[in-house]
């Protein structure tokens, strides 16, 4: 997979910043363009996302990148994470999902790969989509409830919940050593759920969208609740397996 041109800009105005300090800078999600949706000014509709480990970082570099940051932004690039080498390990076991889907989907841009002697942990990873699924039921309700029963407002519900259902889902399949592109993790679950009607890849299929008509809306809403609820109880019985 090719390095986008602009995780090589980033990359020489970071090393203007942070000199030799900077270690290691990667590109990573949406790299095999599962999630990346055409948009309307000639970059993705999903910015370009990089990480970059530095020996360590000051307020005056902090400072030096906030400058940067609007014309990043303005060349598709989303704002970089920034970590120091010393945070970086101590990270793992605290943000499974987040670097765990990093791992799985990236390309080293400058310097060693921050992950050639990574391992998570299956435990941490278990236990974090458990809270991310039941945190997604609980404010799927909540927002429901938020709607008033109009039509509309469920559409926009559903939308905007897909992009973090659908990093659930790849999550899930990522630790269960299944095909983790949005399609193939969606399949997955509604085979492993018993979800029929093919539900949640029209769900998932929403990520990235802004509207779904209403009629779309009313008919998706109570099989995307039920299928939630039934991941709710898979992941939960992972302790008994």
């Amino acid at each position: 997979m090719a390095i986008p041109d602009v995780a090589h800009l980033v990359d020489r105005e970071l090393r203007e910043i942070f000199g030799p300090r900077l270690q290691s800078l990667i590109v990573y999600g949406g790299l095999s363009g599962e999630h990346a949706k055409p948009g309307g000014h000639g970059h993705a509709e999903t910015p370009t996302r990089t990480l970059a480990v530095v020996e360590r970082m000051t307020r005056e570099d902090l400072r030096a990148c906030a400058g940067r940051v609007a014309g990043w932004h303005a060349r598709g690039l989303a704002t970089p994470l920034l970590v120091a080498a010393h945070e970086f390990d101590r990270s793992l076991d605290a943000f499974p999902l987040e670097f765990g889907a990093i791992l799985a989907d990236h390309i080293v841009v400058s310097g060693a790969n921050p992950f050639a002697a990574s391992r998570l942990d299956p435990a941490d990873v278990r236990r974090a989509c458990e809270v991310q699924a039941r945190s997604h039921l609980l404010h799927l309700r909540e927002a429901y409830l938020e709607t008033h029963g109009r039509a509309d407002a469920l559409s926009d519900l559903i939308v905007q919940s897909a992009s973090a259902f659908a990093a659930l889902l790849r999550s899930v399949a990522r630790l269960e050593g299944q095909p983790s592109e949005d399609g193939a993790a969606a399949r997955h679950a509604e085979r492993t759920l018993g979800v029929a009607g093919g539900a949640i890849t029209d769900i998932v299929a929403l990520t990235g969208e802004h509207e779904l008509p209403s009629a779309d809306a009313e008919r998706l809403f109570a099989p995307y609740l039920d299928a939630v609820e039934k991941l709710v109880s898979y992941v939960d019985g992972w302790a008994n397996r």
